[in-house]
C-alpha cells in the first residue's frame, strides 16, 4: 500500500536527555552517558543539526549533555510527542507545547503508558460537548453507540480471520489451523449477533471479553514462528507474561495515544465515553475508539512483526512473570506502527487516499455529527 509523508508528524524519543524550547524550533539533548540515539519517523527530512546556534541548557547542567548530538525540530513539523526516555523539560517548553497545541504522551521505564500532556482545548464547543454528555446520560442512545463500537471492533476481527482463510493463503495454515479458523469465525459471528439483545454495558462489555477471548485462541496458529518465545495461549495484562502480550499491551498504548491526539484535534470532549465508562484521570473516549482500530492496525503489526522475525526474543526482557520490550524491541515496534499510520488507502466514501492516522480522525469526525443530529454513526469496519 502507498505512504504519505505529512508536514506534521509524531517524535518518539527513546534517549535520556533534555527538551527546550529554543525560539520557534524545539531542542532535543541527550545526556552525555548514553550512546543511544533518538528514533524520529524520518529524521533525514525533518532535523538538522544547528551547530553555529549557541545554545545554553539553564538550569539543567550543560557538563552532563551531549550538545553534539542536540536535534532541532521545527514546530511546524510536530505534531506530538511519544516520551519513552527519561526526559527533562521546563514550564516554558509545557507552554510552547500548549501555544502550539501539540499533546505529549509519557511512557514508564517498562514502555507502559503513564500519562499524557494534554493542552488547553483549542476547538471549544459547549454544544458538542451537551450533545455529548446527553447521549451518555440517554441509555438508549449510549448503548447504541457503545454496540457499534464493539460490532465494528468484531468486524475488523472477523476481518483479520478471513485474510488468512483467503484461497491464497490457505497452503500456509494446515487443515487443523484451518478449520479451527473457520470455527472461530463462526464462533465470533454467532457471540457478535448477542449484542442486540444485551440490556446494558457490563453485558456489553462481557460480550467483548468473550469475542477477544475466542480470538486470541487462534492465536498461535496466525504467529508462525518455532521460537517458543512467541507461544501463546491466552491474554494477560497486568502484567505481561510474556512475549506476545508484551507486544500486544505496548502495541495497545501506541493506539491509545494515537486516537487521543486525533481527538485533541476536534471538538469532542475525551472524558466523555459510551463503551467504557467514564472516570476520573483517564480519557476514556480515546480507549472507545482504540477498540474500533486495534484489530486492524496492532494486531495485524504483531503478526507481521512474528513471522517475518522482525521482532525476536533478545528484543524482550523477562523476569519472573513478568516480560516487556527492551529498547531495541520498542523502537522495531514503534517503526512498524508508524509506517502503518502512514500508509494510505482510497476511502470508499470519500473517493480519495486517506492515512490509516486519518482515519481516527475522521471517524471522530461520524461521532460529532451523530451526536449533534446531521448524520447516524456507523463505526470504521476493514474491508481488506
Amino acid at each position: 500500500m502507498p505512504f504519505t509523508i505529512p508536514t506534521k508528524q509524531p517524535f518518539y524519543i527513546f534517549s535520556n536527555g533534555v527538551l527546550q524550547r529554543k525560539e520557534n524550533t524545539i531542542c532535543f539533548v541527550p545526556y552525555a552517558t548514553q550512546e543511544e540515539v533518538t528514533v524520529e519517523s524520518d529524521p533525514s527530512l525533518y532535523l538538522e543539526p544547528d551547530e553555529q546556534e549557541t545554545y545554553g541548557l539553564n538550569p539543567f547542567d550543560d557538563t552532563l549533555l551531549n550538545t553534539g548530538g542536540r536535534r532541532v525540530i521545527p514546530i511546524n513539523n510536530i505534531d506530538s510527542f511519544f516520551v519513552f526516555g527519561e526526559v527533562n523539560f521546563n514550564s516554558k517548553f509545557l507552554n510552547f507545547l500548549t501555544r502550539n497545541r501539540i499533546p505529549m504522551h509519557l511512557f514508564n521505564y517498562y514502555g507502559f503508558y503513564s500519562g499524557s500532556y494534554y493542552p488547553r482545548e483549542h476547538l471549544l464547543s459547549g454544544y458538542v460537548v451537551v450533545h455529548q454528555v446527553k447521549y451518555y446520560s440517554a441509555k438508549k442512545k449510549r448503548m447504541e453507540l457503545a454496540r457499534e463500537f464493539i460490532g465494528a471492533a468484531a468486524g475488523n476481527i472477523v476481518r483479520n480471520l478471513k485474510y488468512y482463510t483467503a484461497d491464497s493463503r490457505q497452503g500456509a495454515l494446515g487443515p487443523e489451523s484451518l478449520e479451527l479458523l473457520f470455527h472461530t469465525i463462526t464462533q465470533i459471528e454467532s457471540l457478535l449477533a448477542g449484542i442486540v439483545n444485551a440490556p446494558d454495558i457490563p453485558e456489553l462489555m462481557g460480550i467483548e471479553g468473550n469475542i477477544r477471548k475466542v480470538y486470541y485462541q487462534v492465536w498461535q496458529h496466525l504467529l508462525r514462528s518455532a521460537d517458543p518465545a512467541f507461544s501463546f495461549s491466552e491474554r494477560v495484562k497486568r502484567p505481561p507474561d510474556n512475549a506476545v502480550n508484551a507486544l500486544v499491551s505496548f502495541g495497545n498504548s501506541l493506539m491509545y495515544s494515537a486516537c487521543l491526539t486525533e481527538i485533541y484535534r476536534t471538538q469532542l470532549n475525551p472524558t466523555v465515553s459510551f463503551l467504557h465508562e467514564p472516570s476520573e484521570r483517564r480519557f476514556s473516549l480515546a480507549l472507545d475508539l482504540a477498540e474500533i482500530f486495534k484489530p486492524m492496525f496492532i494486531d495485524r503489526m504483531i503478526f507481521k512483526l512474528v513471522n517475518t522475525r522482525e521482532i525476536q526474543a533478545k528484543h524482550f526482557t523477562s523476569a519472573l512473570n513478568f516480560c516487556h520490550l527492551n529498547d531495541a524491541g520498542r523502537k522495531i515496534v514503534v517503526k512498524e506502527f508508524e509506517e502503518r499510520m502512514r500508509t494510505t488507502i482510497k476511502h470508499r466514501g470519500l473517493g480519495r487516499n486517506v492515512s490509516y492516522r486519518r482515519l481516527i480522525r475522521l471517524e471522530c469526525y461520524k461521532l460529532i455529527k451523530h451526536l449533534i443530529g446531521e448524520e447516524p454513526y456507523r463505526a470504521f469496519r476493514s474491508w481488506w
